[in-house]
């Protein structure tokens, strides 16, 4: 694997940029590339996150760049760990990646929020 296609070596920034509690949600915040090459990495954090049963997880997508289909595949088996999915919410895509939520339809099944304090008080 060359250094840019490594996560977080070289030129590609680590996926998984921070994870932190807010109450009873779990906030990680992904950024750069997600695609197959990191695909692993953040279905590891979005695991980890749903394995401590929050009430919420809201994924702050903020600084992600690109979003492939790989990507958009662990963000749906993410949802489907945590015990209660509907607890289970997007925020702050970029143009970019809200259309790739849009285009593959998957914008109507995930609750997409504009921003991190929208989703930490929407309804689960």
């Amino acid at each position: 694997m060359s250094d840019l296609q490594a996560g977080g070596d070289g030129l590609r920034k680590d996926p998984v940029l921070r994870i932190e509690a807010v109450g009873t949600a779990c906030v990680i915040m992904l950024g750069g590339e997600l695609d197959l090459y990191n695909a692993e990495q953040v279905r590891t954090a979005l695991a980890n996150a749903c394995a401590a049963s929050p009430e919420r997880v809201v994924v702050d997508l903020s600084e992600v760049e690109f979003i492939d289909s790989t990507a958009l595949g662990v963000l749906i088996e993410a949802r489907t760990k945590l015990e209660n999915p509907r607890g289970f919410f997007l925020a702050a895509p970029a143009l970019e990646t809200r259309r790739a939520l849009q285009i593959s339809g998957l914008d109507r099944h995930f609750s997409v929020l504009d921003t991190v304090p929208e989703a930490l008080v929407a309804k689960v």
